[in-house]
């Protein structure tokens, strides 16, 4: 079986107006195209209270970084309280959204994914050999560039809330 490691976990939260759909396809563009991550939604569930939505989103993204080393990356939205809201910008009407989101990622690396090295005991003992004395710097350089990537995510998330709050 493949040894998985939680090397980054994190999370924002912001409460104003944002696009609902624009964050969405934004937060998706930039985990495909800056990581080159394939996501998926794992989960997506809408819940009505009044005027107001309540939404969870659940995304893993997977990069097979090498045949041994692979990269995953789940992202999870709450968005609690939403509203479409309309404000004016000059002397135009946005139709835009209000509330509270949150997000969280997990940044986990994936050891020997194919379980190569699962076959039997002495193997696995070769695995612990090979990761302690012979890739023990690329172990380290992968957790890096993971949790940079991850980190990286958060941090446009963040601004492009920030922005679009502004508006």
């Amino acid at each position: 079986m493949s040894e998985k490691e939680t090397i980054f976990s994190s999370g924002i939260k912001y409460k104003g107006l944002f696009s609902f759909k624009d964050y969405y396809q934004f937060c998706y563009e930039w985990l495909t195209e800056e990581t080159g991550l394939d996501v998926g939604e794992a989960k997506y569930e809408e819940k009505l209270s009044g005027d107001a939505k309540n939404i969870v989103v659940e995304w893993v993204g997977n990069d097979k970084v090498t045949d041994y080393f692979k990269f995953q990356v789940k992202v999870n939205f709450q968005i609690t309280g939403m509203k479409n809201v309309e404000v004016t910008d000059g002397n135009k009407k946005i139709k835009t959204n209000d509330g509270q989101i949150k997000i969280g990622v997990k940044g986990i690396l994936i050891r020997d994914y194919n379980g190569k090295f699962e076959k039997n005991a002495f193997q696995k003992f070769m695995r612990s050999i090979y990761e302690k004395w012979v890739i023990s710097s690329r172990i380290e350089q992968f957790e890096r560039k993971l949790a940079e990537d991850c980190d990286e995510f958060l941090q446009q998330a963040k601004a492009y809330l920030d922005l679009e709050g502004r508006k």
